[in-house]
């Protein structure tokens, strides 16, 4: 069974950039063995103002789904966005703009948010950034930038890399729990060997000195 989709909101006031942004996430099938990279499914809009219409049509949708029907469990998932893909310069609404809107819907999992620019100015990228942008990728986008997109998204990775972490942890607390127990063997035994040299008469002083 192929991975789930990727779905990707891409916002760019200009028709060829969003055209050729469509058919680069399209035709990019991951970095890994074959069944293992999501696809990309993709929606694109002309204007960050459409964007944020189309995210609140489709929270809202959401909302009024009953999460206890299977149906309306699949079509709230058919309604979500993994990560917004938006161009920084745009009339209006810039793409710093409908970052801030889309960081300020308050949502529990706030939607990854990643800004796509022709100009490289370091002010511009650590101002969005700083605003919770998920990364900045300079146009025209390359292959390599999918991937980045693609790990922004979550999508690349895997559950046994969560479970993986989970397991250091868990062996990490391990190891430092039987150290304390060692140190604690040790403090009794260096204990009861001074407890029986006391028993036998010897002094303080000689225990102290052993």
């Amino acid at each position: 069974m192929g991975a789930e989709a990727v779905r990707v909101l891409v916002v760019d006031d200009s028709p060829v950039d969003r055209r050729v942004v469509e058919l680069l996430l399209r035709a990019h099938c991951g970095g890994g063995a074959a069944g293992e990279a999501a696809p990309f499914h993709v929606t694109a809009v002309d204007s960050g103002k459409k964007a944020m219409e189309l995210l609140g049509r489709r929270r809202g949708d959401r909302d009024h789904l009953t999460p206890s029907s299977p149906a309306a469990a699949a079509a709230a998932n058919d309604q979500a966005i993994d990560i917004v893909l938006t161009d920084y310069c745009m009339p209006e609404m810039t793409g710093y703009d409908l970052l801030k809107a889309i960081k300020a819907l308050g949502s529990p999992n706030p939607i990854p948010v990643v800004v796509m620019s022709s100009e490289n100015e370091p002010q511009r990228i650590s101002r969005c950034l700083t605003a919770g942008a998920e990364d900045f990728i300079l146009k025209p986008l390359k292959m390599n930038d999918v991937q980045r997109l693609r790990k922004c998204s979550g999508a690349t990775r895997p559950k046994s890399a969560v479970a993986g972490d989970d397991d250091r942890f868990e062996v990490s607390h391990y190891f430092q729990l039987i150290f304390k127990l060692i140190l604690l063997a040790y403090a009794v035994l260096c204990l009861s060997q001074l407890l029986h040299r006391w028993s036998n008469g010897s002094s303080l002083l000689s225990l102290w000195c052993a």
